[in-house]
């Protein structure tokens, strides 16, 4: 009766393999359309320009192998490295936590209980909906400097200097960050669904403690907010440190007026498609953004004992 007890439990933990196996089978067929695609579109071009980037490759004539001269004229003989890092890390720097708190703040403004509340948030979540080049084009209009500038056209209105937007280098890059807070409310929707899953009755607890406002924002809001903080965090860093400006709003080559808009992803497009066509190079300037915004992530992660998940079990 032993023996048969044995075989019993060996066939039915051969079947369950084998049924684990079809299950695995079946999950990978449903699966493979998106697998096949990410290992065509993404993988694979990202190991290509892995390799390009060590190669002299201009698209009309075969890649011969460079080793590291790419990297090395890119950090020691390129005039254009310390210009296109020191404004990308200088729009990072400052967007970042500007659309952080624009974004919290603006979230905490459409969460107020009070009639016509849905109307406002469709308002300030608008923007985010409206194409990058009809948006560029309207505040190419909205920045003109000169009789048909409509913002210029309202601060003399109001009696106040008309200012210089893109058309100098000592404001352009300011006048580009204030563009693109034009998309917070993208940021909006994702706190406003974090404010929404803070249980209520931590709030009516602090109010029976005499907690105001400003209590409830430091001790509950903002400590329960922190994984949105933390998202928010990275995304921030990987979108901005990969921002480019619009054609309409940088000039011809996207550069912007005494190279104030010359951005690394700008550097990179102008390598690959502005004339030259040296792809290995911008090959090179991309991995080098990939490595630097890895290593920033990897950093925010091993950083990240500050965001509270709730109670552990």
């Amino acid at each position: 009766m032993q023996t048969i007890a044995n075989e019993t439990k060996k066939l039915i933990a051969k079947y369950k393999k084998i049924k684990n196996f079809k299950d695995v089978l079946w999950g990978l067929l449903f699966a493979s359309p998106v697998i096949i695609g990410v290992a065509v579109f993404t993988f694979y071009p990202a190991l290509e320009s892995l390799y390009y980037s060590f190669t002299d490759y201009d698209m009309f004539n075969e890649p011969s192998f460079r080793q590291f001269d790419n990297y090395v004229v890119m950090f020691t003989l390129d005039p254009d490295f310390w210009v296109v890092w020191k404004n990308t890390l200088l729009y990072a720097g400052i967007s970042i936590p500007l659309n952080l708190l624009l974004g919290f703040f603006l979230a905490q403004a459409a969460n107020f209980k009070v009639k016509g509340i849905t109307v406002y948030r469709t308002l300030f979540y608008l923007p985010v909906i409206i194409p990058s080049v009809a948006s560029g084009i309207l505040f190419a209009d909205m920045f003109l400097v000169g009789p048909s500038g409509i913002f210029n056209n309202i601060l003399e209105a109001i009696h106040l200097p008309a200012l210089t937007w893109f058309s100098d280098e000592r404001t352009s890059l300011a006048t580009f960050i204030f563009m693109n807070v034009w998309n917070v409310g993208g940021g909006m929707i994702i706190w406003l669904s974090c404010f929404k899953n803070i249980p209520v009755t931590l709030y009516e607890a602090a109010e029976l403690d005499g907690a105001n406002a400003w209590h409830k924002l430091v001790s509950i809001t903002i400590p329960m907010s922190t994984p949105i903080i933390f998202y928010n965090l990275i995304t921030g860093i990987i979108g901005s440190l990969q921002v480019n400006s619009s054609l309409i709003v940088g000039g011809v080559d996207g550069r912007g007026v005494g190279d104030s808009l010359y951005f690394v992803a700008i550097k990179i497009y102008n390598e690959a498609f502005g004339g030259s066509y040296n792809m290995g190079y911008a090959c090179a300037y991309a991995w080098v953004m990939f490595l630097f915004i890895a290593l920033l992530t990897f950093i925010v992660f091993k950083k990240s004992k500050w965001v509270f998940y709730g109670e552990e079990g």
